[in-house]
């Protein structure tokens, strides 16, 4: 299974010119805890929550002078969508990141995934197998 069969396609994005304000109302009015900050559909950044609650509202700065690009994550790792679930993983492992961008081959921004999907996504083909498990089980039994 490729990344790009379960990353999500509706991703909230940003330009690194905004404010954090602009961006906090993005994360609200989407209900999301991450923006990608795009340059031509090229993600070049991410913001979360975090960032601004550590970065801004932490340091006392304003968040309406506070812009994007001073406080994204520019150090931004992306996933192509026809690599590996496992690659995906390998990756943020790796790296200890909970959010990896989706890129096409032109490298233009296509979704987002989260380890929350990955953990969903995992914990749904343990449960098939432990289905499994049962269902063999079940036939000895009757034998």
């Amino acid at each position: 299974m490729s990344i790009g069969e379960i990353c999500i396609r509706e991703v909230v994005i940003a330009r690194a010119t905004d404010s954090i304000h602009k961006a906090a109302q993005l994360m609200r009015d989407y209900s999301v805890r991450t923006v990608i900050i795009t340059e031509n559909r090229h993600p070049i950044g991410i913001l979360t929550d975090r960032d601004i609650t550590i970065r801004v509202v932490a340091e006392g700065n304003d968040p309406h002078q506070s812009l994007v690009k001073d406080v994204m994550s520019a150090r931004l790792l992306t996933v192509r969508e026809s690599a590996s679930v496992g690659d995906g993983i390998r990756i943020m492992r790796g790296r200890g990141i909970r959010r990896l961008p989706v890129i096409d081959q032109q490298g233009k921004l296509v979704g987002i995934v989260t380890l929350d999907d990955l953990i969903d996504l995992l914990a749904e083909e343990m449960s098939a197998l432990a289905g499994l498990i049962r269902y063999e089980q079940e036939k000895e039994k009757q034998k």
